[in-house]
C-alpha cells in the first residue's frame, strides 16, 4: 500500500503563516501536522512507501523535510505555483500516480488535519471489507453541511452517494478528506475525470466511485481538527494532547 498526502494546496486563509510556507509543515505541539500523519500510518506497518503531492511553490520545503523523515518518502511536484493556477486534488493524485506508475491500493490524506484517534483503525476496517472505503462524521450544524461532502448511507456502512458542497443536505452525515482506494479503483481516477468527474475537491473523485462500485464508511471513532484559518490553528495548538490509540 502507498499514501498519498494531499499538500499542494495554498492555505490562503492562513497568511501570514503560509504565504511562503506549506500548512502540512507548521507545528502543532512538538511535531509538524505532517509527522503527527505518518507516524501513526506508519505504526500500522502496512505502507511501504509514502508520497508528498505539492506545488511547485513549497516543493522544496517538503524535500528539505523529507531528507530528515526516518520514512521512505518521495515528494512530487504539480508544477503549478499560484492558487489560481492550480490542479485540485483530483488531478493531483492523478499526477502523482501517472508520474510515479503506481500500481498498489492507495491511502490518501489531507496534509492539513491532525486526529485524536489512529487511522490504524481505519486501515483494519478497510482490511476487512475489502473495498474502498472513507470515514464519516455526523455533523448537526446545517451551515457547515453546505460547505462539506455529505453523504447518504445504506445497510452495512454502504455509502450510497456522496455530494460536495451541497446546497440542500440529503443527511447530517459528513465525509473527511481520508480515503482508502482499492488498486482497481485507483487504476478507474482518468476515466473519472473523463466522465466528467469535478477535480478540485477529493471528495469529488469518491463521489463518482459510489456510482460505479462499492464504497463502505467507517464512522470516525474520535475528533479530527482540520486546520483551515489562523483561529483553527490556534484552537489546535491550545487543544490537541495527540493520538489515543
Amino acid at each position: 500500500m502507498k499514501c498519498l498526502i494531499l499538500a499542494a494546496g495554498y492555505a490562503t486563509r492562513l497568511y501570514p503563516l503560509t504565504e511562503n510556507f506549506p500548512k502540512p509543515l507548521l507545528k502543532v505541539g512538538e511535531k509538524t501536522i505532517l509527522d503527527w500523519l505518518l507516524d501513526d500510518v506508519d505504526s500500522a506497518d502496512l505502507v511501504d512507501g509514502y508520497v508528498v503531492i505539492s506545488n511547485h511553490k513549497f516543493a522544496h520545503h517538503f524535500e528539505d523535510w523529507a531528507k530528515e523523515s526516518r520514512l521512505p518518502v518521495t515528494v512530487v511536484d504539480d508544477g503549478t505555483d499560484t492558487n489560481e493556477t492550480r490542479l485540485g486534488a483530483v488531478r493531483d493524485i492523478q499526477f502523482a500516480v501517472e508520474k510515479l506508475g503506481l500500481d498498489d491500493d492507495l491511502l490518501v490524506l489531507a496534509g492539513d488535519n491532525v486526529l485524536d484517534f489512529s487511522l490504524t483503525r481505519f486501515m483494519e476496517y478497510a482490511e476487512k471489507k475489502g473495498t474502498s472505503c472513507v470515514m464519516r462524521y455526523w455533523e448537526p450544524d446545517e451551515k457547515r453541511l453546505t460547505k462539506s461532502g455529505v453523504a447518504e448511507i445504506g445497510q452495512d456502512d454502504l455509502l450510497l452517494s456522496l455530494e460536495e458542497k451541497p446546497a440542500q443536505p440529503k443527511s447530517h452525515w459528513c465525509t473527511p478528506p481520508f480515503y482508502f482506494y482499492k488498486k482497481e479503483d485507483a487504476a478507474k481516477i482518468a476515466e473519472a475525470i473523463a466522465d466528467g468527474c469535478g477535480t478540485d475537491a477529493p471528495g469529488s473523485l469518491v463521489a463518482w466511485m459510489a456510482k460505479h462500485g462499492t464504497i463502505h464508511s467507517m464512522e470516525m471513532p474520535g475528533r479530527r481538527y482540520d486546520i483551515g484559518n489562523l483561529e483553527s490553528y490556534e484552537q489546535v495548538q491550545k487543544e490537541y494532547r495527540g493520538i489515543v490509540k
